[in-house]
């Protein structure tokens, strides 16, 4: 009978200690992605949220996370030390994010083969299997995409105020020149930024209609497919390239363009204030949500087409990183598996905690619930957070959302290139070289940093220093790989 009793305490004491160790055995993972919206999270209120979601998932998946927001601007330079130290299981990143770009990482062997993990998962089956194969690289996975606006098309962004104001007929705008008397009257009005690169590169969004951009990366559009021959050219050889250097040049010449963009003084948040009256939108299904995102109405004019390419899926992605065990590995895939698919938990995700970031508000001409954002502490846009397919509209947005991005998707036009995707490697030495040579040549003409006049000569000297750090050699490869490539298809 003690026998008995003594056998019955041990197992109720082990009974008693199963939840303790299940706890200890969940996988942490850490989380690092940027926040586009705030300057800067609020790390208390970050903190909250890490905890609600801890809490929701706790009896769904063995995994636990830590939720770090990072400011998105210089988001690669912030992250780059922990990612490199080995302190990042999960890493939000694009094709566009110049220092962590998809191509940069996979090159640098810093993201983590998914390709065995992801058959079979939630989280494979939560996109179509499209999406999985146009993002890998030589037939392997490295990167979970943000199912949003998978093509890829540019407008131009207007102040509604002021398109009001001056009666602005912004569907006569068909080319960057007829802008032109529209920033006139902007910097007649005192406005500081009458165009706005928002610091970035523009030869790549605003040809696109011209050329297919194979690398994915703007640090590198000088080289391309062009669509009308399908061959693959020097872009900065083109007139293309040497007209819109000029044009912007004359923009800062004029006043209609400051040098503070080019200096990477402006912030993301600049397009919040009224310091600006023209800038640039990358195209989505429903454009509204620019006006939610900049707390101010604005238009737009579409100024290109929208392609699908072997990119346009990676404008906004996860990867895990190389340093992950095969166990965090798992663990990323499982928590992306239900981000992806569950709809609380995307809505947490994004818009942080109901009540403190954000109501579930519905009208009467609403046939679902729908958010309202009023949070300065946390808060996110779905295109870099989860799926389309879950994240509950914003007040201004419709109820089909999810439909309309698969209408947005499939009617888009299929690139040149689509599918192909360059191998570095037998020229890295030589495509590391010149990328460097980006930030002091490509960057400073593309915002306006050259006067018009001096615009041949700049140009020459940097195709004379990226001949020295070997571009021949990479234009040579990547043009026998893709006539390669055309000849399988």
């Amino acid at each position: 009978m003690k026998k008995l009793l003594s056998l019955f305490l041990a197992l109720l004491l082990v009974s008693a200690l199963i939840p303790a160790a299940q706890a200890s055995e969940r996988v942490v993972i850490q989380l690092t992605r940027p926040t586009f919206n705030l300057l800067a999270s609020d790390l208390s209120q970050v903190k909250k949220v890490e905890k609600a979601i801890n809490d929701y998932i706790a009896d769904k998946i063995n995994v636990e996370i830590r939720l770090r927001d990072v400011g998105s601007d210089n988001y690669p330079m912030k992250v780059r030390p922990a990612l490199e130290a080995g302190e990042i299981n999960l890493l939000w990143t694009a094709s566009w994010e110049t220092g962590i770009s998809t191509d940069q990482l996979v090159a640098e062997k810093l993201v983590y083969d998914i390709t065995d993990l992801l058959p079979g998962s939630p989280l494979y089956a939560s996109m179509s299997v499209d999406q999985w194969e146009i993002t890998r690289y030589q037939d392997r996975n490295y990167y979970i995409p943000v199912y949003k606006d998978n093509v890829e098309g540019y407008d131009v962004m207007f102040r509604k105020d002021l398109v009001d104001a001056h009666g602005w007929d912004i569907y006569s705008v068909d080319s960057l020149e007829d802008l032109e008397p529209m920033l006139a009257e902007a910097k007649a009005d005192g406005i500081r930024f009458p165009f706005l690169t928002q610091k970035t590169p523009m030869f790549f969004r605003w040809f696109l209609d011209r050329f297919d951009f194979i690398t994915g990366n703007p640090a590198s559009n000088f080289i391309a497919v062009d669509r009308e021959t399908n061959q693959v050219v020097n872009t900065l050889q083109t007139p293309e390239y040497a007209r819109f250097a000029k044009l912007m040049g004359s923009w800062v010449e004029k006043g209609y363009l400051s040098l503070d963009d080019v200096n990477r003084l402006t912030s993301d948040t600049t397009m919040k204030t009224k310091s600006w009256a023209i800038s640039w939108w990358t195209d989505v299904p429903v454009n509204r949500e620019a006006s939610q995102r900049y707390g101010q109405e604005v238009v737009m004019r579409n100024l290109t087409d929208r392609y699908a390419h072997s990119n346009s899926s990676l404008g906004s992605c996860y990867c895990i990183t190389a340093s992950s065990t095969p166990r965090q590995a798992r663990a990323a895939i499982d928590f992306l598996g239900l981000l992806f698919t569950d709809r609380t938990l995307a809505d947490m995700y994004t818009f942080g905690i109901e009540g403190e970031d954000f109501d579930y508000t519905q009208t009467e001409s609403q046939s679902i619930r729908h958010v309202t954002q009023h949070s300065s502490k946390y808060n996110h846009s779905m295109w870099e957070c989860s799926s389309a397919m879950v994240v509950t509209p914003l007040a201004n947005e419709p109820d089909i959302k999810d439909n309309l991005y698969i209408d947005f998707n499939g009617g888009a036009e299929i690139s040149v290139a689509a599918g192909f995707r360059p191998d570095i490697t037998p020229v890295e030495e030589a495509y590391r070289a010149c990328l460097k040579l980006f930030d002091q040549y490509g960057f400073v003409l593309e915002n306006g940093g050259v006067p018009a006049g001096e615009v041949d000569a700049r140009l020459a000297e940097y195709q004379a220093a990226l001949d020295e750090a070997g571009y021949q050699q990479i234009l040579s490869e990547f043009t026998r790989q893709y006539d390669a490539w055309k000849a399988q298809q």
